[in-house]
C-alpha cells in the first residue's frame, strides 16, 4: 500500500515500521493503525510472515484489510 502525502500529494517513504517521510515537502509522519470498529490504535502482530493486529479494546485480531490506517503529522521531527 503506498501512501501519499497530505500536504504535496508526493509518495511517502517508508522510514521505520511506523514512520513515513516526503522527500519533496520534507514532512514526516507516523502511521497510526486503527480499529474499524472502535478507532482504538492496534497492536501489530508478525508470525510465519504474515502481519495481522490485536484490538485491546474489542478484544479481537483484526486483519489488515479491516483496519483504519491513518497518517499524523510527527510533531518530534524537525
Amino acid at each position: 500500500m503506498q501512501l501519499l502525502c497530505p500536504h504535496c500529494q508526493s509518495e511517502l517513504n517508508r522510514s521505520g515500521e511506523s514512520k513515513r517521510h516526503c522527500e519533496t515537502c520534507h514532512s514526516d509522519f507516523i502511521l497510526n493503525i486503527e480499529c474499524n470498529e472502535c478507532g482504538a490504535i492496534l497492536q501489530r502482530l508478525k508470525a510465519c510472515g504474515a502481519v495481522n493486529f490485536w484490538c485491546e479494546d474489542c478484544n479481537e485480531l483484526k486483519s489488515k484489510s479491516s483496519a483504519n490506517y491513518k497518517l499524523v503529522a510527527n510533531k518530534s521531527s524537525t
